[in-house]
């Protein structure tokens, strides 16, 4: 399924760099969305990348969190682990861009692309799953606890987003990660509890 995901987002978006026409089509738009009927945008963004450090880092990303969460699911669905793990990284991909959806419906100019939104959704699954695994910054030798980075990275995230100065799409960080979250509480409450016992082992 991962490698699934990664595969198809490459080749979309490897063949979106060179072809502008397809870039146009397939970016998240909510005005052609509201207009023009184009829903297939919540979802068909998030296979578009705006250069090869933005795609690598998504997957790359992708990559190194999924794996907690889908053996999360594989125990807890077992055949349809699989399935679970889709729903929630398409999910994250739709909910990420609701807000932004509502607040640029009327502004033909605002474009996205990008999976951060579902990625997000991936990495806080794994957070409420392991909060006291280490997050590592480039070669940074000490690692911040998950825990502490999802509180650091919603904040940053929603200050960001209402700044809205710079090009990356902080509000769909914070929404895909606010769904990650959400996913795993309403699916699997025993994470819950999970979490709390494992915050009360840090040390």
């Amino acid at each position: 399924m991962i490698i699934i995901l990664i595969a198809l987002t490459s080749i979309v978006s490897f063949l979106a760099f060179s072809r502008n026409d397809l870039f146009d089509k397939l970016q998240f738009n909510a005005w052609y969305i509201k207009h023009y009927k184009e829903w297939y945008r919540f979802f068909s963004y998030a296979l578009l990348h705006a250069d090869w450090a933005h795609l690598i880092i998504n997957m790359f990303v992708l990559w190194s969190f999924s794996s907690i969460v889908l053996s999360h699911f594989t125990i807890i669905y077992h055949g349809a682990a699989g399935l679970h793990f889709l729903l929630l990284y398409v999910g994250g991909t739709i909910f990420s861009t609701l807000y932004d959806f509502w607040k640029n419906q009327e502004n033909i100019y605002y474009n996205a692309v990008g999976a951060s939104g579902a990625v997000s959704a991936v990495v806080f699954a794994s957070i409420i799953l392991y909060p006291n695994g280490k997050i590592f910054f480039y070669f940074i030798p000490i690692g911040i606890p998950s825990w502490l980075f999802g509180i650091l990275y919603l904040i940053y995230s929603a200050y960001m987003g209402k700044r809205a100065k710079d090009n990356i799409g902080h509000n769909a960080h914070f929404w895909g990660a606010i769904f990650g979250i959400l996913y795993m509480v309403v699916t699997s409450p025993n994470t819950i509890k999970l979490f709390y016992n494992q915050l009360k082992l840090f040390q």
